[in-house]
């Protein structure tokens, strides 16, 4: 088959009449956590006939994209490329300031960090100084794939027993001061610079202070996700301390920005202006932390300025898995990286290109893999200062043999179990490159929705609620302690072919990300896709394990929920049905991928850069 016109065969879209005119079925209602997922699709009943003022989405299941004259039928457009540098992000204006950066000598890094400061600014939904980071990074001095991990640390002054005290139902509440950890961002940035920045460190915060100081129009997502995040933090019972400070920063007019309306943060643009000035220490030591020290004794929170003293990130060395001739790196402390390496060990037991783009067999095989992938994360996977995680051996190809035994090819296990151990033994995502290069691929979040519900006094920023990832059952390795780093479920990925840096790339959303990275690889190695037209391609997203990491929504079936993009054929989904998942309408939480891919023309290295259709950003190469 031609791959410029990838057009799925006439056996894989067949689908009754009644059901392409009157929209799919849903077994199980969408019921999206506070802060995240999107309305559901319409099930039923007469199609609209006009988009209605007001409304979030125009959904017509029965309407697919217009015809584009090559590539993939649903590309939603074409990948963009460059030979200087490329980038990819989830806002128009992060993306344009990372050409910029790169355009007067600066590296990935410098273009990374700049990036991440006007996401802070521009998608506050999603990611901000209050929160974790992680990257990879291709160095092309050393010809190594290098890791590096910005997460912090429970406040040493808050025990286990408060926290219990402050659970409800056994789970740590989404919102309050009880969730929050360190921000490992800025340390992360600071370390990531010292090693690989060009330029001054405090040009890389220009544009981000312009954008907060000046204003930028809010585009469709940012604006509903903010909406909805502060309806939540206004929901009464939250627990949350203090709102008045959120509100003030981010719903100025009560109920969050609307599409195309300016927003302007000044507090978070002076708070940009100390760390540029002052460093990572104008944060962990300097006035911004003493102001957050003042803040959380007012609000009778726990985070103090030695724990932010004390905090600083670790340089990581990635695991990595080989699937079909592409090794797929990924970062093990305290994240859920390894689940995406266990997935892929178990796939490369079964022939998915026989099996074909979107049918039932692929689909099943897949999230099969994630159910058993996910038992072990939920039973291994924390920080390995406090726990043995047995990471070589969770990725080790004699164990996904194993495991892969497990997986039926025409019907749903009922039940999975984590393996045993040998006894010895909102998120924004972004990537850059440049010229002599450098690949960055990097992750960044405040966790669920907007984060906590807390902003310091005067900083403009949320801080996150990491902390509600930590479990409080005695003798899990997760188990919550002071001064104790979160299991995470933010992932860069980045992938090599023949020793050489390939594609760097991610797919933000918290449980989402392994998932998602997951079908990106199937979809360009198994089904031959290109970098665009694998992040278009309709998704799945399996929710619920036997042991909840506080992601899952209540009364998931037993063998958890798979939902099912509009865009994946009916046939497959009845199918799927018939080998016994419990199909969900899709709610908005199939992550949102970026990638840059390097190509060879001849001697000449060439990047593609992509950025696909769930998200408000743009790729930009030159």
């Amino acid at each position: 088959m031609d791959r410029r016109t990838f057009l799925a065969s006439a056996s894989a879209v067949a689908a009754a009449p009644l059901s392409a005119q009157q929209g799919r079925p849903s077994p199980q209602p969408a019921v999206p956590a506070p802060g995240q997922g999107g309305a559901p699709t319409r099930t039923g009943g007469p199609l609209p006939g006009r988009w209605v003022e007001g409304e979030a989405r125009f959904v017509r299941p029965d309407v697919g994209p217009g015809d584009r004259p090559v590539g993939a039928s649903f590309a939603s457009r074409t990948a963009v490329y460059g030979v200087s540098g490329a980038a990819g992000t989830a806002h128009p204006l992060a993306t344009q300031a990372a050409i910029d950066i790169l355009r007067r000598g600066g590296s990935a890094v410098d273009a990374a960090i700049a990036i991440n400061a006007c996401l802070g600014f521009l998608e506050p939904t999603a990611c901000g100084i209050g929160g974790d980071c992680y990257a990879m990074l291709w160095d092309p001095r050393t010809r190594q794939v290098v890791g590096i991990a910005g997460s912090g640390a429970s406040p040493r002054g808050l025990s286990l027993e408060t926290v219990r005290a402050r659970a409800r139902s056994g789970v740590l509440p989404p919102l309050g001061a009880v969730t929050v950890s360190v921000p490992g961002t800025v340390d992360c940035w600071w370390e990531l610079h010292r090693r690989y920045g060009k330029l001054p460190w405090a040009a890389l915060f220009e544009p981000a202070i312009a954008y907060a100081e000046g204003g930028a129009p809010v585009p469709d997502i940012v604006s509903y996700y903010t909406r909805r995040s502060i309806a939540a933090f206004r929901r009464p019972g939250t627990g949350i301390e203090e709102v008045a400070n959120a509100l003030r920063t981010y719903a100025p007019g009560g109920e969050g920005p609307s599409v195309g309306q300016v927003f302007r943060n000044p507090d978070l643009a002076q708070t940009y202006r100390l760390i540029a000035r002052g460093g990572r220490d104008a944060f962990y030591r300097g006035e911004i932390a003493e102001r957050i020290d003042r803040y959380f004794r007012r609000i009778g929170g726990w985070l103090r300025a030695d724990d932010l003293a004390r905090h600083r990130s670790e340089w990581v060395k990635p695991y990595a898995a080989d699937y079909r001739g592409v090794t797929v790196h990924a970062l093990g402390a305290n994240t859920q990286g390894l689940a995406t390496l266990q997935m892929l060990n178990m796939l490369e037991r079964f022939d998915l290109r026989a099996e074909g783009f979107q049918s039932p067999r692929s689909i099943h095989l897949q999230a099969e893999a994630k159910r058993l992938a996910y038992e072990d994360r939920a039973r291994y996977y924390a920080d390995p200062n406090f726990a043995r995680v047995p990471a070589d051996w969770l990725v080790s190809k004699d164990y996904a043999a194993e495991r892969a035994k497990l997986i039926r090819p025409d019907r749903i296990n009922p039940a999975v179990r984590p393996g045993r151990a040998p006894s010895n033994g909102d998120t924004t995502y972004f990537t850059c490159a440049d010229r002599d290069g450098m690949m960055v691929s990097m992750i960044q979040s405040n966790f669920r929705g907007m984060g906590s519900g807390l902003v310091a006094d005067g900083l403009g920023f949320m801080f996150q609620d990491r902390g509600q990832l930590f479990s409080l059952e005695d003798g899990h390795p997760n188990i919550y302690a002071p001064g104790k780093r979160p299991f995470q479920t933010i992932i860069p990925g980045f992938a090599t072919r023949g020793g050489e840096p390939w594609m760097s790339f991610g797919v933000m959303g918290g449980d989402m990300q392994p998932q998602g990275q997951t079908q990106i690889i199937v979809s360009r190695v198994d089904y031959g896709l290109d970098v665009q037209s694998a992040g278009d391609s309709p998704r799945w997203h399996h929710e619920g394990s036997s042991q909840s990491m506080g992601e899952d929504g209540p009364g998931l079936p037993a063998t958890g929920l798979l939902r099912l993009e509009t865009g994946v054929p009916d046939a497959t989904r009845a199918a799927l049905a018939g080998m016994g998942w419990a199909i969900g309408e899709p709610d908005g939480g199939f992550g949102r991928y970026q990638a840059v891919e390097r190509r060879l023309d001849g001697a000449t290295r060439v990047w593609a850069a992509a950025s696909e259709m769930r998200a408000d950003g743009c790729a930009l190469a030159y």
